[in-house]
């Protein structure tokens, strides 16, 4: 086949089918006249790859072949109708999926935390380890509580929120190294337990309880679920099953990711909670109700809501059109 020949018969019909597939707007007979030279197209670039393989003739027409496909087969949805699918279906989905890994980092990290701060506390050398003891007693009498109080409120949240959501970021987007989010729960975990072992020793161990309770129970929960995702962005590149492993990763990366814009939202809120109500002189039931009512929330959505989303078959992942149609396996 003499392809510079074939290229010069067609091009006017492949112009005028570039050009339709490109219209804003098309008549009942363009969208027939569409569909005739799609066909004729596609007979095209059969003939030009069975007879040369690929071209760039061939792969000209291909472009124009798929433009012209997805202006017959749809346009993409309105953003405006996809933010209420994605927070009640796909992100409550997401959540759904690591319920139990989440579970497992929050009751590790505990154990972590209550073995650091009994373990260190109990030993005075190890405490003097820490430092010198005029500094720790300062730390524990005035440096925890006004860690609170020393910045405006509004400027205080707004600091902690940028942190800990970059950190739960990099805990999702990082997971695939499988090392990253341990690291980050390690160190956040003896952080915790080192303060605590420092406040224990100076007989102030409610009051870091105290402190720590109304925004943490939110905040480190947001923590744990981006561990948890990272990690099992991890395993499907580890384990894929009968898919390859990029397309396990790219599947997990997509309805995992979707966590991260979750819970930027979720930490706004325990940023909020930080900055305006740990550092308030209201009853601490009040404060650490509102912590709590704050939890209940976040669990609510993630093991009520996500399961509903869930048994309708929902994963977190786009939807066939956006993310394109998966690769059929046996078995």
């Amino acid at each position: 086949m003499d392809l510079d020949a074939l290229s010069a018969a067609r091009r006017e019909e492949w112009a005028r089918l570039d050009e339709l597939s490109r219209s804003r707007r098309l008549t009942g007979a363009e969208v027939d006249e569409l569909v005739t030279r799609y066909r004729a197209a596609s007979a095209d670039l059969a003939d030009i790859k069975t007879s040369a393989g690929r071209t760039v003739h061939g792969d000209h027409v291909s472009t124009m072949l798929a433009r012209a496909r997805l202006r017959l087969t749809g346009a993409p949805e309105n953003v405006a109708r996809q933010i209420p699918r994605f927070f009640a279906l796909q992100l409550p989905a997401a959540l759904y999926r690591v319920r139990w890994t989440t579970l497992v980092i929050a009751v590790a990290f505990i154990a972590v935390v209550a073995v650091v701060a009994f373990w260190v506390s109990g030993d005075p050398a190890l405490v003097a380890s820490l430092g010198p003891r005029a500094q720790l007693e300062y730390y524990a009498e005035n440096s925890f509580t006004d860690y609170y109080s020393e910045n405006p409120a509004a400027v205080f949240a707004g600091t902690v929120w940028t942190n800990n959501a970059w950190i739960a970021a990099q805990c999702v987007l990082f997971g695939i190294s499988g090392v990253w989010p341990l690291m980050v729960l390690v160190q956040n975990a003896i952080g915790v337990g080192t303060a605590a072992a420092v406040m224990l020793a100076f007989g102030r161990g409610d009051v870091f309880l105290l402190f720590i309770l109304p925004h943490g129970m939110l905040e480190l929960t947001c923590i744990f679920v981006a561990a948890a995702a990272g990690l099992h962005i991890f395993w499907a590149w580890v384990a894929p099953g009968r898919r390859t492993r990029g397309e396990a990763l790219a599947a997990a990366g997509r309805s995992l990711a979707t966590i991260a814009v979750g819970l930027i939202i979720a930490l706004a809120i325990s940023g909020a909670i930080e900055g305006f109500v740990t550092a308030q002189p209201w009853p601490w039931p009040v404060k650490i109700g509102i912590g709590a009512l704050a939890l209940a929330a976040f669990v609510f959505y993630m093991v009520v809501v996500g399961g509903r989303a869930h048994r309708r078959g929902e994963t977190g992942d786009l939807t066939e059109y956006e993310a394109g149609t998966p690769t059929l396996v046996a078995g």
